[in-house]
């Protein structure tokens, strides 16, 4: 289970004491979302789309996670992918949004250790791990 359980402790090892405050099953609803739309490369595209690129190159290089607003990820989600993901965790898109707003730069950040988007499978064997826990 090595990746999705490093991510899940880089996500609340920078969260800290805030990580009780955020649903326990964001980051593999997180992870699910990327692996169903495109993984990292599409979020990248997504997020330079919306004229976001760098808050998000911010999170995969290294160095400190540049924060977004509920209103910036509404911009580069859209309210189609947020609403699916809240629902499927039982949440209202505004909580969905706001705490998304603080664990997807981390996720993010997580999943490109080296300040890059890793090459290969990395993904497809996130997903394979979330397919064995759900």
């Amino acid at each position: 289970m090595g990746l999705l359980e490093d991510v899940l402790g880089h996500v609340q090892q920078q969260l800290g004491p805030a990580a009780g405050a955020t649903h326990p099953d964001l980051v593999s609803g997180v992870l699910q979302m990327l692996g169903a739309s495109g993984g990292l490369g599409s979020l990248v595209q997504q997020f330079e789309q919306a004229g976001l690129g760098h808050l998000v190159q911010g999170w995969i290089s290294n160095g400190p996670n540049p924060p977004i607003t509920a209103a910036q990820l509404q911009q580069v989600l859209g309210s189609g992918q947020l609403a699916g993901l809240a629902s499927k965790l039982g949440l209202s898109p505004d909580v969905l949004t706001q705490q998304l707003s603080r664990v997807l730069p981390h996720v993010v950040d997580g999943l490109t250790p080296n300040g890059q988007i890793p090459q290969g499978d990395l993904m497809g064997q996130a997903m394979g791990m979330l397919k064995k826990l759900l």
